[in-house]
């Protein structure tokens, strides 16, 4: 099997792990199945051989697995993800590739993924890597094989672009520690939000000890270690994802975790992964959750982690749900501020903050603004890019209300 046949088959449902920003909201009325940050993979022009040479990988294959991925500052990444091997010893009940499973797996060495890689590299194809892996001969021995690649790639053939490193269920201390040294981010997938919700997804997993132990080290590391040993001097950010309604846990659940994981363990993003059935599975015959839950998700994980929210300010239903039918802040805001508009010249920013329409970089510009001159109407907002006609209904200026026309939704 060459390199362009197992880096189609690898790919093929690497859809299933997010590497990036999420979608701000989903596309219509029926959200795609992509909708947690993982756009159409981009499809690259082939490049001839060298005469002598190594043959290049071709990328004019539609199956190569490489995405365009959304960074927090709006730019985006043209990222290989892939697997080293899709060979799996667990028999995760939702996942597709599950020892159970019959299809045809691949697998590559350290350094054949690290060839493969460099060859989309250097043609200036890539300038990224997200690598993951099924777990092949214990947790520990796949983590080896992971940090393996990463070490080839950055000390043998000096890459300096940006890797994503897994770390592998029952990953060791001195592991996680290597892989921060390699990576620009690291992730543990959690799957589910607690031990009971887990052993419905991944029976043979343990939720402390193999998944949330490692997350715990990184900030451990990250807290009484000198950046100075990280790649390029600093540190990996820090993610999980949630295999989002996959074990019957409610919105009220994950997000309590996730809270957890923010504001314990540093976790830059939180990604919910909504469950869709893979073909051949225990779980095959479960219903997909509907996409606006998980963009739902989405919006309540950015509460608790930007806008100083916690859970139980959070409007969920006495069955813990979000609503599906409003954005969270704009649900909360309806309950508690309707005869308690903001005064947008004298709020301080975490009131700000609770203003539908009014973001990090909005409400950082009205503190800016009015330190020169107040702030007098809804255009005023406008002109600092703020969603006025958002807010409207819940802030004042100088004591005056703004003007503004009752939308239907």
């Amino acid at each position: 099997m060459d390199a362009l046949q197992k880096l189609s088959l690898l790919g093929e449902y690497m859809n299933l792990e997010p590497a990036g920003e999420p979608q701000t909201a989903p596309s219509g009325t029926a959200p795609s199945s992509t909708a947690s940050g993982t756009p159409p993979a981009c499809f690259l022009p082939q490049k001839a051989a060298k005469p002598g040479g190594r043959a290049p990988i071709p990328t004019d294959d539609r199956s190569i697995p490489i995405t365009q991925v959304a960074l927090p500052n709006g730019q985006r990444m043209p990222l290989l993800k892939t697997l080293l091997t899709s060979a799996c010893e667990k028999n995760c009940n939702y996942c597709a590739f599950r020892a159970g499973r019959n299809f045809r797996r691949a697998t590559f060495s350290p350094d054949e993924l690290g060839q493969v890689f460099m060859s989309l590299y250097r043609a200036g194809k890539v300038k990224g890597l997200f690598l993951s892996s099924g777990v092949a001969g214990g947790g520990v021995r796949t983590q080896d094989r992971l940090i393996a690649a990463a070490d080839i790639l950055r000390h043998k053939l000096d890459l300096k672009g940006y890797i994503h490193l897994k770390i592998m269920p029952g990953a060791e201390f001195a592991q996680v520690e290597r892989a921060m040294q390699l990576a620009d981010r690291v992730s543990v997938n959690l799957e589910a939000p607690t031990t009971e919700r887990l052993a419905r997804l991944a029976p043979q997993k343990t939720f402390i000890e193999e998944l949330l132990q490692p997350l715990r080290w990184v900030e451990k590391i990250r807290r009484t270690q000198g950046a100075r040993a990280g790649w390029n001097g600093r540190w990996p950010s820090s993610t999980t994802q949630f295999v989002a309604g996959g074990a019957g846990e409610s919105d009220l659940e994950l997000l309590r975790t996730s809270e957890y994981l923010h504001t314990k363990l540093g976790l830059a993003r939180v990604y919910y992964s909504g469950f869709s059935p893979v073909p051949d599975t225990p779980l095959e015959n479960q219903e997909s959750i509907a996409p606006w839950r998980e963009h739902r998700l989405y919006q309540a994980d950015f509460l608790l982690r930007d806008y100083g929210f916690s859970t139980e300010e959070l409007p969920f239903a006495p069955d813990g749900s979000l609503p599906l039918d409003s954005d969270p802040k704009l649900a909360w805001a309806r309950s508690n501020m309707g005869g308690a508009p903001v005064e947008v010249n004298r709020a301080d920013l975490h009131e700000l903050l609770r203003v539908p329409g009014i973001g990090p970089k909005g409400a950082q510009s009205i503190l800016k603004t009015r330190r020169r001159e107040p702030i007098k109407s809804l255009e005023g907002l406008r002109a600092l890019g703020i969603n006025a006609d958002r807010a409207a209904p819940y802030v004042t200026f100088s004591g005056k209300h703004a003007s503004y026309q009752m939308g239907l939704w």
